[in-house]
């Protein structure tokens, strides 16, 4: 059971690591930093909501705490000493709640300045993040096209690889036919085959056309050289019949010689 676990995960890994696109990891990992500063950013404003809330409430009782002063100073002049005592004593009760609000408003203060650096040093981190990954996409953008272009032109990419093979068997497939038809014209001419349409000899009937075919040209020869002939011998007559008539003329011609 151990030894298929381990197969298992040998497995799945690899399949999850030809699928993974750095790329895409780069983005999501980018996008998770985003939503953590966001989520830094968020508390930093719920922190000074918190310690806005904090200012309102000391302000409001300071305010009660310097009426009941000035009650209490009324009190006195007016002789009810009592109403001043009472005045007095709400007065230090309010003194204590704005003290405690004070010591919360420095604690809420103090971590709004934390969340705030923090937040900073956290978008320094991203907007580094994002440079880098940036840089790294388009490295394996390149990396990536380069390596295709290699495999397209050595021809061991799976494209390619198609492509040669779909080639092949198209000349495999051409060689085929070549050769089936060579074979069919072979052996229609020998006779072994058929012809249907009555167009196709057999081997005797082709050796005879072609000797007949042979004669039929040494004759047409034999009878071209005896019209050469005959044309020749009716020009040598009539060049002969010329010289004759030409040298009867001269004798019949009178020469006169000068007294």
């Amino acid at each position: 059971m151990k030894r298929m676990g381990m197969i298992f995960r040998a497995k799945a890994n690899k399949a999850l690591d030809r699928a993974e696109d750095p790329r895409e990891t780069l983005d999501y990992s980018y996008q998770k930093q985003l939503e953590l500063l966001q989520k830094v950013r968020r508390g930093v404003a719920d922190v000074a909501t918190s310690r806005k809330r904090l200012e309102l409430q000391l302000n409001q009782l300071n305010g009660q705490s310097s009426k009941l002063e000035e009650q209490s100073k009324k009190a006195l002049a007016l002789g009810r000493e009592d109403l001043a005592r009472e005045a007095l004593t709400r007065r230090a009760a309010l003194q204590q709640q704005i003290t405690d609000l004070q010591t919360q408003h420095q604690t809420l203060q103090g971590e709004e300045e934390k969340l705030t650096l923090a937040a900073q040093r956290l978008q320094a981190k991203v907007d580094a993040f994002r440079t880098k990954k940036e840089t790294i996409k388009a490295t394996y953008t390149a990396a990536q096209a380069q390596t295709q272009i290699g495999e397209a032109f050595s021809g061991i990419s799976e494209e390619m690889g198609d492509v040669g093979m779909a080639i092949q068997r198209a000349e495999d497939k051409t060689a085929q036919l070549q050769a089936r038809s060579g074979a069919i014209d072979e052996l229609l001419a020998s006779g072994a085959l058929d012809d249907p349409t009555g167009t196709a000899r057999d081997d005797i009937s082709a050796e005879l056309d072609r000797i007949s075919g042979g004669t039929d040209v040494e004759l047409e020869i034999q009878r071209m050289k005896a019209e050469l002939a005959g044309n020749g011998g009716q020009q040598q007559a009539i060049e002969g019949n010329s010289g004759g008539a030409q040298g009867q003329q001269s004798q019949e011609t009178p020469r006169f010689d000068k007294q």
